[in-house]
């Protein structure tokens, strides 16, 4: 019984996302985005879990920078992005290499283009800042065609959808079973790759611990792995928005990664890039996630109600600091 009613979910889910994915395109951008800013502040009132969340990463990140209101701001804004990005998405039917410029400007984009080309190969670093689905297709159009390793959905019905709309611009999707490899591959062939660094790994998964916001989170080292053996550049970027569902992206220089750097220093340069955007304006970021899954033993400020103490996050911690000391060992 349960089994048959997770298929008819999934079905009915299915029918509602294509359906939305019909509709959008038809609208005008302005009353598009306008719905998203309404669906966005509605599902920060219904949805408690990933609401209460939010307040606590806000709280646990910025200490009382913000006020109790403040930060319920803050959590609802960043809703309100969130919905604008997937709405963007489901909307991107409409653009193209000719007019998507309508949506997008850009900073940094002369240097970048200068650098590109065959045998140069590149690694994007994002994060889920501001409409990084957008960015992502924009980065297509601009004739800079990435793979993609994608967070599978729980329903596998939603799958095919979401990758053809991510896949419009150029970019290919690749699957996560093996995805290392398979981008190695892509590098030592002078390709490019966008990989999302701000995802909080649970422990059996290959992580190293960084600093974020002054604590310890597990972070994903692939991009670190990547850069070392292949010798590609990493280039931060991140897109800000702007009125009315518009957005800027900003191409930063590369990371410069001193030499015999380990994995958890250059994951760890790259997040310093993104921090201080954030701090300076944390509303796009999606704040609703849970970035800090575990707390260290010895912690000297609140984690997130949510973080779990765990023997093998100390590890994790104390295998940086070995490192780190045997780095700089004369």
């Amino acid at each position: 019984m349960r089994a048959r009613w997770k298929l008819l979910r999934y079905r009915l889910e299915e029918w509602i996302v294509r359906a939305i994915a019909d509709v959008i395109p038809r609208l005008p951008h302005s009353v598009a985005y306008q719905l998203a800013v309404g669906v966005g502040a509605l599902a920060a009132r219904l949805d408690w879990h990933g609401w209460e969340i939010a307040l606590t990463n806000l709280e646990a990140a910025f200490g009382d920078r913000f006020s109790p209101a403040q930060r319920e701001r803050i959590a609802r804004e960043s809703y309100q992005q969130f919905a604008a990005t997937m709405v963007n998405l489901f909307w991107s039917p409409r653009l193209n290499r000719e007019n998507f410029s309508e949506l997008l400007e850009f900073e940094g984009l002369e240097l970048l283009q200068d650098s590109l080309g065959a045998g140069n190969p590149r690694i994007f670093a994002c994060l889920h800042y501001g409409d990084f689905e957008l960015l992502s297709l924009a980065s297509g159009w601009l004739e800079i065609e990435s793979f993609l390793v994608t967070q599978e959905f729980k329903n596998p019905r939603l799958d095919p959808i979401f990758n053809h709309l991510r896949t419009r611009s150029g970019h290919q999707i690749v699957p996560r079973d093996g995805a290392i490899m398979r981008l190695y591959r892509v590098l030592q062939r002078g390709g490019s790759l966008a990989i999302l660094i701000d995802f909080a790994l649970q422990l059996h998964q290959p992580s190293v611990a960084i600093d974020c916001f002054g604590l310890k989170t597990s972070a994903t080292f692939a991009h670190a792995w990547l850069a070392n053996r292949t010798g590609a550049h990493i280039i931060p970027v991140h897109s800000e928005p702007l009125a009315g569902g518009r957005s800027r992206v900003i191409f930063h220089p590369e990371i410069e990664i001193p030499q015999g750097a380990t994995n958890q220093k250059v994951a760890q340069l790259c997040w310093d890039r993104f921090e201080s955007i954030v701090r300076q304006e944390p509303s796009p970021w999606m704040w609703m996630y849970k970035y800090w899954r575990y707390e260290p033993a010895d912690a000297t400020r609140p984690y997130p109600s949510y973080a779990r103490l765990n023997p093998r996050f100390g590890d994790l911690i104390a295998q940086r600091s070995r490192r780190s000391h045997e780095m700089t060992r004369p």
